[in-house]
Order: C-alpha cells, then sequence, then structure tokens
C-alpha cells in the first residue's frame, strides 16, 4: 500500500514537472512577441492616447533616397514614407543639423520621440533646456532625439508616431510628460527596436 502511494506521488510529480517544463517552453516561445515595455518603462504595456494631438496614420512605407512621396499631414510629420536602413533610424540624441523628415520617421517607428525647435533668430537658452532633458531622457535609455526644424508654426514641437504636441513657451513638465507617456508605446509599429 504505501509502495503504491509512492510510486502514484512519483507519478503525479514526474507529469507536474514535465507540464511545467512544457509551460515554460511554451512561454519563452512566445513571451519576446508579447509588448512589455511601453509608456515611458517597463511594464508599462499602456497604448497612450495622450499627451499631444492624435494625427493621421501615414502607415510606414519605405522608399529609396530621393523617392517622392504624398505631403505629410502634419509639421513635423509622426508617420509615413521614410529611408530603411541604412540610412535610418539616424543617432539617438542631440543633432545640431536639421533632421528631415525621411530619416527621422524610422526613429518615430521604433517607438522614439523627436524634439524640435524653431528659433529664426536663434535661441540658446531654449536649446540648452531642451538639450537637457534630452540628455537625462538618454542617460536612461530613453530613444529620444533633438533637432532643429525650421518652418514650424510654433516654436517648440514634440513627435511620436502618430502624435504631435506643438507650443510655443517652454514648459518642462510637458516635454517629460510627453516622453514619458509616448517613448516605447504601443502605439509605434516596432516599440522595442533599437
Amino acid at each position: 500500500m504505501r509502495r503504491q502511494r509512492r510510486r502514484r506521488l512519483l507519478r503525479y510529480g514526474g507529469f507536474s514537472a514535465i507540464g511545467a517544463i512544457a509551460f515554460i517552453f511554451i512561454l519563452g516561445l512566445f513571451l519576446p512577441s508579447i509588448p512589455i515595455t511601453g509608456g515611458g518603462g517597463l511594464f508599462g504595456g499602456s497604448t497612450p492616447s495622450g499627451p499631444g494631438e492624435r494625427m493621421e496614420d501615414q502607415g510606414g512605407t519605405h522608399i529609396d533616397l530621393g523617392q517622392s512621396h504624398a505631403p505629410y499631414s502634419s509639421v513635423p510629420a509622426t508617420s509615413g514614407w521614410h529611408y530603411s536602413q541604412p540610412l535610418a533610424p539616424v543617432r539617438w540624441g542631440q543633432h545640431d543639423e536639421v533632421v528631415l523628415d525621411e530619416y527621422r520617421l524610422h526613429n518615430l517607428e521604433h517607438g522614439g520621440i523627436g524634439v524640435h525647435y524653431s528659433c529664426p533668430d536663434g535661441c540658446p537658452e531654449l536649446v540648452a533646456q531642451l538639450a537637457a532633458i534630452v540628455e537625462l531622457s538618454r542617460d536612461e535609455g530613453l530613444k529620444v532625439l533633438m533637432s532643429p526644424y525650421p518652418g514650424m508654426e510654433t516654436t517648440i514641437a514634440l513627435t511620436a508616431w502618430t502624435f504631435l504636441d506643438a507650443f510655443d513657451v517652454f514648459d518642462e513638465d510637458r516635454v517629460k510628460d510627453f516622453i514619458s507617456s509616448h517613448e516605447s508605446s504601443s502605439n509605434a509599429p516596432e516599440p522595442t527596436a533599437r
């Protein structure tokens, strides 16, 4: 009787162990494709509806260098036609030169954030304030790029895939909130790509 109980216990234990191993194996196959990052931090998992204005999704068609395409639906663009690798994405961080939409959109496709400014007469204080936030974000491993963007209707614009927040007066909390809400969010087609 005792021997039968022991065999039964070993048999159930063996089946349980095999089931647990199979479950872990199956979980390991599917876990990499489950979006566990988003909303600016690990395990955020949210799909933000703001801050900023939701823009028309113009898709993410890759085009060749110099290839023409339809106009973007916003300035700066938040989705649409863009260059593929090796032309884009561009390096994260601060850029002193204009980064054309066709390059920058690949960064947004990867869940990145664009921080843009337009100052025809120069604005070193604003550039320094925005650069400090971008540098801090990069130190935390966030995907953020900053560049001048002449011709905008406002002085500052923040972009994420299909989101735009445009304003004239620097607001540190507004910039940080946009970055933390949209960086690597599941709104982007490839939020976990670098």
